[in-house]
């Protein structure tokens, strides 16, 4: 048996050889966390450590409300309701005729179990819906790639010398992050809210230091959180290594123990060493690709991975326990698509094996015993070079920078806040390097994480936070694991559409100008490009967070209304009048928003259905034929997945869709833009993003530009000239002030004859002009 070894770099202001030292790691197993009162999400959520409450991350978690179960009439009038558009007239008798029998029969003897069950349980659960919908997430044996984990792209750093570095971006992505998870563990985080309403925090214990563990044979898989993870796994070209980088809790408080600086050091170091061994060879023992495998694969893979030896048990509780993953791809993207596409799912690249006669002697020695591997190439793209369990941050070769996290335990909304707050923090550091020479003492700029930094060790022991590398011993049948499993990702990826529409015309200013829902506008934008392309209408999903309820997570939002469906059709005829246009599309946005509202109140369609389909399963009752039918199937095979999640921090946000047929669409609203990430798997996925494109010029056309500027002449009271600027068609304003107009009011002439010139309008002294003063 191969022994495991670690690798050892200390620190040093130019990189060091790596030397070599056996050590051992124990970590201890992760126990079942009871709590008096609820504080994990789901029995399925395992924690190792302790628990305890000393500051402000989590003070309002007991004043939150409980989600509440909707009546089951008012639930199927609204299925009804939704299901209209997508079914045909005959489809739709039979839909009402069998919610009729459903209301009258089993439905509402599941609706009382349901209550009772929310009732029982609600000492040791968060809501009625959290068990079914934590197992959404954990039963289904499909990987997580493209099916489930979502991914952002951040915005540039604002430094330039950090900009365009992979080492210096990852270090101070890093260093912010580990602040972020100190204040985190301290409860030193400040609770989210929405105009005043808190919502619930419980997501953030699942953050850091949490792992998704496969099951085999039909077990769900659970989630471990490692509650005293203190180090940060790296990986690189295929290769695992690690630095400790918090000071163990000491007087109940966690601080960082490396500085950027140092961080710096340590992956300088990390880089250095990654790159003696060849791609081709490391490409054989990329394990991180097993994480892409359906999920019962993985278990069985990970079962005989440990089974081989304690070293490969002690090194997967490393990994598993690690505060989060730090990902440095040797890729630099060649546009925003090829960003997108990376952060997603990684990098396809297959490259031929090319070897030197020692290297090719070695290799057909090795092939010998695995003729499974005997092809002339290798893997030389990044999607084996990731850890799909757990939160990563990952940073490519010119510095663009992003997250990929794995969703069962966390929401969007969460990843956001972790996201906004170490970018907010990047570019309060670059502010105050900037202003260190003025500010000398008491620097006025606040931090946005509230965690301290020490490198102090007089009152107690070092730590060592020098990189150390973890080096499997794989057994050659978990080496043909790795080689399928590859493989297999590689069908996926290359299936997989992803692009991306930047729209830079106008965005939320120009939106709520207009007296319009942002959101609702970008909804409608969605499904008017798909009608476009397809002549049809679809089942479209939209998550609306909920977290305003103890344990919330998101309810679902159905876009496809009837009012949708009569602006598609008014909006595509050549005989509507503009008019006609704008009142459609404010129809169904002011539709859309008021449903909007309704879900985040709990008062959704989905959640509750799904309840009770799962309180009907959880009890071995048979299933109603409601649940069978085709209006239920329509409903559920969402074609359109949709998700608004974003700010300034960020440049994408994206997914992969949830059905075979279906688009993957995540997007940013911004002040003055729009970000869409599209992915699809074998789909006219551009096609489709330039019929969106289309749609969004032209709801510009129609919509008022924010405001009219004019200049006058001062102190002329006999001519009074007023000079529209000459605009041009692509400047975002289409419509200009008429010769008759008068001064301050404003009449829109779209008529060609005022596109793209400036008028030069005579007024009368008795008219004030704009400009004077």
């Amino acid at each position: 048996m191969t022994p495991w070894w670690l690798f050892v770099a200390p620190l040093s202001s130019s990189p060091l050889d790596f030397k070599l030292q056996k050590q051992r790691h124990s970590r201890n197993q992760p126990i079942q966390f009871h709590f008096p009162s609820i504080t994990s999400c789901h029995s399925q959520f395992i924690m190792n450590g302790k628990s305890h409450s000393l500051g402000i991350t989590y003070e309002h978690q007991s004043s939150l409300p409980r989600l509440p179960i909707p009546s089951l009439d008012d639930t199927l009038k609204k299925f009804l309701v939704t299901v209209q558009p997508l079914l045909s007239p005959a489809q739709l008798v039979r839909a009402n005729k069998i919610v009729k029998d459903f209301q009258n029969r089993d439905g509402a003897d599941l609706q009382k179990v349901l209550e009772e069950y929310d009732q029982v349980s609600s000492q040791t659960i968060g809501s009625y819906i959290e068990e079914f919908w934590n197992d959404s997430y954990l039963a289904p044996d499909t990987s997580v790639v493209l099916n489930l984990n979502p991914f952002f792209l951040f915005e540039d750093d604002p430094d330039a010398k950090v900009a365009k570095s992979q080492v210096n971006r990852a270090s101070s992505l890093t260093f912010q992050s580990l602040k972020f998870a100190a204040a985190l563990k301290n409860e030193r985080i400040k609770p989210d809210d929405v105009k005043g309403t808190r919502l619930c925090m419980d997501q953030f214990r699942s953050l850091f230091g949490s792992c998704r563990i496969p099951k085999p044979n039909g077990e769900k898989d659970i989630v471990e959180v490692h509650t005293d993870s203190d180090h940060v796994l790296v990986l690189y070209r295929n290769q695992f290594y690690y630095f400790r980088a918090l000071w163990p809790s000491k007087d109940g408080k966690v601080k960082v123990a490396v500085t950027e600086d140092g961080i710096q050091d340590i992956l300088t170091s990390i880089v250095d060493d990654g790159k003696k061994i060849n791609l081709a060879e490391l490409s054989k023992d990329a394990i991180g690709v097993l994480t892409t495998l359906d999920r019962n694969k993985w278990a069985l893979a990970r079962k005989k991975l440990i089974s081989h030896s304690e070293e490969n048990k002690s090194a997967l509780e490393m990994i598993d326990s690690a505060l989060f993953v730090l990902v440095l791809d040797d890729f630099e993207p060649e546009d925003i698509h090829d960003a997108a596409a990376n952060m997603l799912h990684g990098t396809h690249i297959l490259k031929e094996n090319r070897f030197d006669s020692n290297e090719e002697n070695g290799l057909l020695a090795s092939l010998e015993k695995l003729p499974q591997l005997s092809e002339s190439y290798y893997q030389a793209g990044t999607c084996c070079n990731r850890w799909y369990d757990k939160l990563q941050i990952i940073v490519c070769s010119d510095g663009r920078a992003g997250i990929n996290f794995e969703h069962s335990a966390i929401d969007g909304h969460t990843a956001l806040r972790f996201a906004s707050d170490i970018y907010a923090e990047t570019v309060v550091t670059f502010a105050k390097s900037i202003t260190k020479s003025i500010y000398t003492q008491g620097c006025p700029l606040p931090s946005i994480i509230d965690a301290e930094v020490s490198l102090d060790t007089t009152n107690g022991p070092s730590l060592d936070i020098n990189p150390k590398k973890i080096v499997f011993d794989l057994p050659n049948d978990l080496k043909i694991d790795i080689h399928y499993a590859e493989t297999s990702l590689g069908d996926a990826v290359k299936a997989d559409d992803t692009h991306v529409l930047e729209f830079d015309k106008f965005g939320k200013s120009f939106i709520v100008g207009n007296k319009l829902s942002p959101d609702s506008l970008v909804q409608m934008s969605i499904i008017l490009g798909y009608y476009r392309v397809y002549g049809e209408v679809v089942s479209a999903y939209e998550p609306v967070l909920t977290k305003r309820f103890f344990h919330g997570r998101t309810e679902a939002m159905r876009s496809t209304t009837m009012r949708a469906v009569s602006l598609c059709k008014i909006w595509t005829s050549h005989s509507s009048t503009e008019e006609a246009k704008l009142n459609a599309l404010r129809e169904s946005t002011k539709y859309h928003s008021m449903l909007v509202r309704e879900s985040a109140a709990g008062r959704g369609v989905d959640r509750h259905l799904y309840a009770l389909k799962c309180i009907t399963e959880k009890n071995n009752l048979p299933m109603p034929e409601f649940f069978k039918s085709e209006a239920w199937r329509a409903l559920n095979h969402t074609v359109l997945s949709t998700s608004n999640c974003g700010n300034p921090a960020l440049s994408l946000f994206g997914f992969g869709p949830v059905v075979p047929d279906g688009f993957g669409i995540g997007y940013i609203i911004k002040d003055s833009s729009i970000q869409y990430s599209i992915s699809s798997k074998h789909r006219q996925t551009k096609r489709f993003a330039d019929a969106i494109h289309q749609t969004l010029l032209e709801i510009r056309a129609l919509l008022k530009p924010l405001r009219s500027q004019s200049l006058g002449y001062h102190q002329n009271k006999n001519l009074r000239q007023v000079v529209t600027p000459d605009l041009g068609t692509h400047s975002g304003y289409d419509a200009f002030v008429g010769e008759t107009s008068k001064v301050p009011e404003t009449n829109y002439d779209r008529s060609p004859s005022f596109v793209g010139r400036a008028k030069l309008v005579r007024r009368s002294s008795s008219v004030r002009s704009m400009s004077s003063v």
